[in-house]
């Protein structure tokens, strides 16, 4: 049985150099191996089609600033930063369906690595870990359909 959830992306994240912190832009093409205007700087844990896109939730952001930690939308280098989804209940092989053509699916749980550490308190960037923390991680996902997504385009999540 499928079920759906309804959110809007936040923010559109992106870093030309690569790395992190990613800047918000007001829109940008979702392509088969990516965001374009958007790099990697380790093409062995970041990128290529099965992680072309990074997601995060701005309630997880949120909640984790509450507990002290400098994050905020981009910080951890995801590329779509999203409201409105009950977090906690997306599992890989969802599909996320944005704005009027873009389909993502849900491949995998982002490893946290210490580039990220400035986002968080003393350090603590493994307060990301999918395995210490369920329901806490980013994902990533692969493209379904390209196009062009966003700030405040709905998002459809299919279970």
């Amino acid at each position: 049985m499928s079920t759906s959830l309804y959110g809007r992306v936040v923010q559109i994240n992106v870093n030309p150099r690569g790395g992190v912190p990613k800047y918000a832009v007001p829109s940008a093409e979702i392509m088969l191996n990516g965001v374009l205007g958007d790099k990697q700087r380790d093409h062995r844990y970041h990128g290529g089609v099965e992680r072309a896109v990074s997601l995060y939730a701005l309630e997880r952001i949120e909640a984790l600033r509450a507990e002290g930690h400098p994050i905020g939308p981009g910080t951890t280098g995801e590329n779509l930063t999203l409201a409105g989804i009950d977090w906690a209940r997306l599992k890989i092989g969802d599909h996320l369906l944005i704005g009027e053509w873009v389909e993502l699916e849900l491949t995998g749980f982002a490893v946290p690595c210490s580039t990220i550490s400035d986002s968080f308190r003393n350090g603590e960037f493994k307060r990301m870990a999918e395995k210490l923390h369920p329901g806490w991680s980013r994902f990533y996902a692969r493209v379904r359909a390209e196009g062009i997504v966003r700030t405040d385009d709905r998002v459809i999540v299919n279970s």
